[in-house]
């Protein structure tokens, strides 16, 4: 039997987080209790956030007068549209740090996809793209904004590129058995600092359910050995690096860094 879904999501101080789902409109009654079933959740009773379904698909709320706003995962329009259109395309930071030149397309194993913003500028640049997110939740989300954008004839052929697996990485990467990916890139949560200004939202949101990766070292040395050209490793600019082999190389922005840890060189394909 699965675990029930609030064991498997603790808050700071070791509290079980309540979560259930909710339908926004009586017509959403039904897939709202699919969904209940699917992440063993109630779709009553007291709660500490929800899991909303509507006709914007679903999104997670925090609940209560203090609550920030609900997010949910939309690569049609939005900020991901944006950057998307503007975002500098193969300038980007980014895409330099996974290998991206002109004739190489990697393809990529994004093994803490989260809510997939970084996939998506992957796949909307050529790339082959899976996509590994261990909280089920946060997986939900990801699925749900994937199936929707699937009908939009702008990101239609960038969603094919992504392909979502829910599950635990380390575990995954470990006894992976397909061809290995040649890149594979991490982001992993950063310990929360008391000091820091307001978090934003979606770690306001997120950190109760996800904690902090403590685990990074093991994630990391699991993707050195699986990966066949290179690990990349999303981090804050000032955070240190993680535990264990030391990047080779650095590219630093204003608020993130990206640690680069080659294998082999990337090459063009022949013909």
């Amino acid at each position: 039997m699965p675990r029930p879904f609030s064991d498997l999501f603790m808050t700071t101080d070791s509290a079980p987080v309540r979560i259930r789902v909710d339908a926004l409109s009586p017509e959403f009654t039904a897939l709202a209790g699919e969904w209940a079933a699917r992440l063993h959740l109630p779709t009553g009773g007291d709660a500490d956030f929800a899991l909303q379904l509507g006709e914007a698909g679903l999104q997670f709320a925090e609940l209560g007068p203090q609550a920030a706003g609900a997010i949910r995962v939309d690569f049609v329009a939005g900020a991901v549209a944006h950057r998307r259109l503007f975002g500098g395309g193969s300038g980007q930071m980014i895409a330099k740090a996974v290998g991206i030149q002109p004739g190489i397309r990697p393809s990529v194993l994004d093994a803490t996809a989260g809510l997939g913003r970084d996939a998506f500028v992957l796949a909307e640049l050529g790339c082959q793209l899976m996509l590994i997110e261990r909280q089920p939740l946060i997986a939900a989300l990801l699925e749900d904004g994937l199936q929707r954008a699937k009908t939009d004839p702008e990101v239609a052929a960038i969603i094919a590129r992504m392909h979502l697996i829910q599950g635990d990485a380390i575990a995954l990467m470990r006894g992976w058995a397909d061809e290995a990916p040649q890149v594979i890139y991490l982001d992993p949560m950063f310990p929360h600092r008391d000091k820091t200004a307001q978090v934003k939202k979606e770690m306001r949101l997120f950190r109760p359910l996800a904690g902090s990766d403590d685990d990074a070292p093991a994630l990391l040395a699991a993707a050195l050995k699986l990966a066949s050209h290179r690990v990349v490793v999303k981090r804050p600019r000032k955070a240190p690096a993680i535990a264990g082999d030391k990047p080779a190389y650095v590219l630093e922005g204003k608020s993130s860094r990206y640690d680069v840890y080659p294998k082999k060189s990337l090459k063009a394909k022949s013909g």
